[in-house]
């Protein structure tokens, strides 16, 4: 029964569901290259193996922290949703705080030995994207910082899953960087940003309750809907402006594809900041939304 706890909390803190939008900029990143220089599938295996080890390191790190803040252990039953509530692995008793600890150092540490090979192996410069992301993995929820409890958090968000781990991507196999992938994947970062918006939704009662004051805390759930609105169409009009300044990449508009879903999501927001349940389907919504718009303007562009 304990082992069967200890690989059902390592899989919370893998959460396929929220490492899609890490993959997401992997993809993008990645037929990016493809289209303009080839694809080094070694160089993007090591890759994608050290940005799944900082994201699972950020998420034990991150559940300890939210577990002493008291924010996890606030959330009611009526709160939790399948996208929102933290993993909740020390909540349930999934994993011991030893254990949670351990497979944050353990993968760390993965992290860094991965990164320091691309370093020595591929390119010197490597370092300032796993430097960058190194710190906004620990500094999100940790450290002196607590971004997410200063209402830092999206912005960190936004900056690590689109232009970071896009053009991280990109540069690896590449050696240089993309002007127009630059600004598709700062597109990108705002709607993963605005799906850690939707979700602190339901956690609002117990973020401000206990000092996790992000910007939908600090906003209140009215204003904090018609933001959220705000950034989604700021990130579809960045991807058509991008199109339009540099038109050899028409390829990614075809990143529209995730535009549909996105209204969806914001028109559900709007009409329920309060009811929790019917939440879920817009927080799935603006999951597709970004995953569709990550694999479409990356396939469109590779295909064209």
């Amino acid at each position: 029964m304990a082992g069967t706890n200890f690989w059902r909390g390592f899989w919370s803190l893998a959460d396929p569901k929220i490492s899609l939008a890490s993959f997401a900029g992997l993809w993008l990143g990645a037929c990016a290259a493809a289209a303009d220089q080839g694809l080094y599938w070694g160089w993007l295996a090591i890759t994608v193996l050290g940005v799944f080890c900082v994201e699972v390191a950020k998420n034990a790190s991150g559940e300890i922290v939210d577990y002493d803040s008291g924010a996890d252990l606030a959330i009611s039953e009526q709160e939790r949703t399948p996208f929102s509530g933290g993993k909740r692995v020390l909540v349930d008793g999934l994993l011991s705080r030893s254990q949670t600890w351990a497979i944050a150092l353990l993968f760390y540490l993965a992290a860094i030995v991965i990164g320091l090979l691309l370093v020595w192996l591929r390119d010197s410069r490597i370092i300032a994207f796993g430097l960058i992301g190194m710190a906004l993995a620990w500094y999100y929820h940790g450290g002196s910082l607590r971004l997410a409890y200063r209402g830092l958090g999206e912005l960190a968000v936004a900056l690590a899953y689109g232009p970071l781990v896009v053009c991280g991507t990109y540069f690896v196999q590449t050696g240089h960087l993309s002007a127009p992938l630059l600004h598709l994947s700062g597109a990108l970062g705002l709607h993963i940003a605005a799906f850690l918006w939707i979700n602190e939704f339901p956690d609002l009662r117990a973020d401000q309750a206990n000092g996790k004051r992000n910007l939908v805390v600090r906003l209140g759930r009215e204003r904090a809907g018609f933001t959220y609105v705000v950034i989604l169409a700021v990130a579809y009009s960045w991807l058509a402006l991008t199109v339009t300044a540099y038109p050899a990449s028409s390829g990614y508009l075809w990143g529209l594809a995730g535009a549909p879903l996105a209204v969806f999501s914001a028109w559900r927001l709007l009409h329920n900041v309060e009811n929790i349940p019917n939440l879920v389907a817009a927080q799935a919504a603006c999951l597709g939304g970004f995953v569709s718009m990550a694999f479409a303007s990356g396939l469109g562009y590779w295909l064209t």
